[in-house]
């Protein structure tokens, strides 16, 4: 009788805890800013197109782009994860552009040239949520 009582106690105390979630309080960030595409092509990059400048690799079908540093120092880092209008889902920040740009982002489409090209060049508005500092009240 014992054991039924301890094993209900624990699987009572377990799925309490597994149900609390925390919830990261954010700011949520939105920016007009041009969009082109690229490719893992090396002409387009450099002599090692499946790697990124964060050190992240890249394969076609993923869901990446790249960032102007401008927008890093926004809170756009690596791994946040971006809205971009005119797509369903959302797009993670895995690289960096050259210095030149600014309120920009490369969204990678793979090998694929044609896509990339399709695209083209647009102004799209962007969202993500840039996490509060615990420290700050």
């Amino acid at each position: 009788m014992r054991t039924r009582i301890y094993t209900i106690c624990l699987i009572i105390v377990f799925i309490f805890c597994c149900k609390q979630k925390v919830k990261e309080k954010c700011t949520v960030k939105s920016f007009l800013v041009t969009a082109t595409a690229y490719n893992s092509l090396a002409y387009q990059t450099n002599s090692n197109p499946n790697i990124t400048a964060f050190g992240d690799s890249l394969k076609p079908g993923l869901r990446y782009i790249a960032v102007s540093r401008d927008l890093l120092d926004s809170g756009l880092v690596h791994n946040t994860k971006v809205k971009i209008e005119g797509f369903d889902s959302l797009f993670i920040v895995k690289d960096k552009m050259n210095k030149r740009w600014k309120k920009r982002i490369d969204i990678y489409m793979g090998v694929d040239i044609k896509k990339a090209k399709e695209w083209g060049k647009k102004s799209v508005t962007i969202e993500y949520c840039v996490r509060l500092n615990d420290s700050i009240n």
